[in-house]
């Protein structure tokens, strides 16, 4: 009996790991609405010779503390390799502040000159992508803003460019929010479906960034 009574916490576990493969079939996880990015724009493809792109730091101003903007540099730059368009070289933010004072550059900001001609150089890049916050909230409902621009470095034009803020207050996000990790386990194990999927600002933002650059011109 007492062996029993040890072994029901776990057979519980097991039981709602497995509710949690596949979502409810009234579960709006499946029929949406789902969030669709409306603020950007776009060519219709990369250019043939943009291969390589600098991912400068997130410019996170008053928004967020330094440890968020390192985490936050980290999601841009992992969320950004998932897309495959091109190799992602991020720019670490001491060595930002080594070569021009400071560890994060904001998009809407003047920039030191010849700055890009400098990185172009030096990391052999043909685009330079810029990411500002421009709205924290990583408590329910969650919020983050993002605005991106991808500029060449040869001649020096913005070949992509978002703004929008993306909240959870908002249904169509929450659906998605908790659709990908459903999406990306594709059968092969448990997945957390529950809201509190939503809780951990980093796999919040990881989302946000995701969908901001599935809007990146196709190869």
């Amino acid at each position: 009996m007492s062996r029993l009574r040890h072994l029901l916490p776990l057979v519980a576990m097991v039981w709602l790991a497995g509710c949690e493969i596949t979502p409810d079939l009234a579960d709006p996880v499946r029929y949406g609405p789902f969030y669709a990015p409306k603020n950007f724009a776009a060519e219709k493809k990369l250019p043939a010779d943009l291969r390589r792109v600098l991912v400068l730091p997130v410019s996170v101003g008053p928004l967020a503390p330094e440890e968020t903007a390192v985490t936050l540099d980290g999601v841009i730059a992992r969320s950004l390799q998932e897309q495959q368009r091109f190799e992602v070289v991020p720019l670490p933010r001491e060595e930002s502040l080594r070569l021009f004072g400071t560890r994060e550059f904001s998009s809407t900001a003047a920039l030191p000159h010849g700055m890009i001609e400098q990185l172009a150089s030096r990391y052999a890049v043909d685009a330079v992508l810029f990411t500002d916050l421009t709205a924290y909230q990583p408590y329910r409902p969650q919020s983050i803003g993002f605005r991106s621009k991808l500029a060449t470095v040869r001649d020096v034009r913005l070949v992509w460019t978002f703004d929008e803020v993306i909240s959870a207050s908002n249904p169509a996000v929450a659906n998605s929010a908790r659709r990908l990790p459903f999406q990306a386990a594709q059968g092969r194990g448990p997945v957390d479906l529950s809201p509190g999927t939503l809780l951990s600002p980093s796999r919040y933002a990881a989302f946000a960034a995701s969908e901001m650059f599935r809007t990146l011109p196709p190869r």
